[in-house]
């Protein structure tokens, strides 16, 4: 890292924006929001075929809103998109939002995650959820990678159903050169399995029969070329990538496209029709900086935050974590 002139620094330390989750450790879900009170310049790009999302129109280019004031990644598939409602609320509360004279509404954009598979199918990141996680937020901001907030019901390695699949959460990298500061968390939901970008080595994915080994994932959907019309779909990556650099809209939706390289080096198979990948791009600061360069130091910190998402997670639920892994199976620490 020294040879590009980075250093790492904590996603804390990235200024104006402010993350809290709540998680319900029994249902196995919860919510992650990221506030800026001042309101954030925002993009996205989904390559996933299946997303679950909110006010996504706010980003694309053409659309008159120039600031959003949060961002909510949650599980609960469709039905979590009401813990945006409960962001909304307690936004309003405290001033926040766009004046429209007789009130503030705050712009909340959402992106969820598959998990009603992992435990209590019933238990949804609702409108109390994202209230708290909001209000967790702005009083007493509490983020950390493993299982927590969109994390909480996160798995690897699906495309032989949840048997065989690993334990993932949610994940946080960030550097600066110079005063540019990027940064990216992501909740890892995949269908694919992860590996190490930098080695080319498998982290985490899909177990093999006797659950000692892995298989590939490309490789078992090799065995067969026939439609396949209901893919095993509980899956979903999604992320945030936070930039104090001074961008536009625009610039930003470029941004998140090319973060989306994070994925693909990182999660194979990546972006299938089965998952709902997304990744938001966000502008906190006004430092001057190059839109590519920043790009693809948003690829960087997002490839290095999925290992870190599923690197930090633990065994819950039934489904082992990549140190239970490690410890328990015949490969060893050095083959990953």
């Amino acid at each position: 890292m020294n040879n590009y002139n980075m250093k790492e620094i904590k996603i804390q330390e990235i200024e104006n924006i402010c993350i809290g989750q709540v998680e319900d450790f029994v249902g196995a879900t919860g919510c992650t929001v990221f506030i800026s009170k001042d309101g954030m310049r925002a993009g996205e790009d989904v390559r996933g075929g299946g997303p679950a999302s909110r006010e996504s129109e706010l980003l694309k280019p053409l659309a008159s809103a120039n600031m959003i004031h949060a961002i909510v990644l949650a599980g609960g598939s469709a039905f979590g998109l009401n813990a945006g409602g409960g962001v909304m609320r307690y936004l309003e509360e405290q001033g926040i939002g766009f004046d429209v004279g007789v009130t503030k509404v705050p712009l909340v954009c959402q992106a969820d995650l598959f998990d009603l598979t992992v435990g209590d199918v019933f238990t949804r990141p609702d409108e109390a959820m994202g209230y708290a996680a909001a209000k967790q937020a702005m009083e007493k901001p509490n983020y950390q990678d493993g299982n927590y907030g969109a994390g909480c019901g996160a798995t690897v390695g699906k495309f032989c159903g949840m048997e065989y699949c690993m334990k993932s959460g949610i994940g946080s990298y960030a550097i600066q050169v110079g005063d540019l500061k990027v940064g990216a968390v992501v909740a890892v939901n995949s269908l694919g399995d992860i590996y190490d970008w930098k080695s080319g080595k498998k982290v985490a994915g899909l177990l093999s029969e006797d659950k000692k080994s892995f298989r590939d994932t490309l490789e078992v959907m090799c065995e067969s070329i026939a439609v396949i019309d209901n893919k095993f779909i509980e899956n979903t990556s999604i992320g945030v990538v936070i930039t104090n650099a001074g961008f536009e809209k625009t610039q930003l939706c470029k941004i998140a496209g090319v973060a989306q390289n994070g994925y693909a080096r990182s999660i194979r198979p990546v972006h299938t029709s089965a998952d709902g990948d997304s990744i938001f791009a966000v502008s906190v600061g006004d430092i001057q900086a190059d839109p590519d360069l920043t790009g693809e130091l948003a690829a960087y910190v997002m490839s290095e935050a999925v290992l870190r998402a599923v690197k930090n997670a633990k065994s819950a639920y039934g489904y082992p974590s990549v140190e239970e892994f490690i410890s328990s199976s015949e490969i060893t620490p050095t083959s990953i």
